[in-house]
């Protein structure tokens, strides 16, 4: 396994809670959201060094990535709700 770099940052009270609130909408810790953030605009700016391999599969925990398919139900709909249709 790789090590990673690590790097204290201050961060506006208000950018870290957005930065949290959109981890767990991903279901993504606040270290993942943030190095995804990272990896997305060197992508968009053509700075993405090749060598650099692709993030874990979206960037999510992979025991999370069953559950949020799953509702509350148990049936596998994304947890969409389907009552309405």
């Amino acid at each position: 396994m790789s090590s990673k770099k690590q790097y204290p940052l201050r961060v506006d009270p208000e950018l870290w809670s957005a930065v949290e609130q959109w981890a767990s909408d991903e279901l993504r810790s606040v270290n993942g959201q943030m190095e995804f953030i990272i990896r997305d605009a060197l992508r968009r700016a053509g700075r993405l060094p090749r060598d650099i391999g692709p993030s874990r599969t979206n960037g999510r925990r992979a025991h999370d990535d069953a559950s949020a398919a799953t509702d509350t139900r148990g049936t596998n709909n994304g947890g969409a709700n389907t009552a309405s249709r």
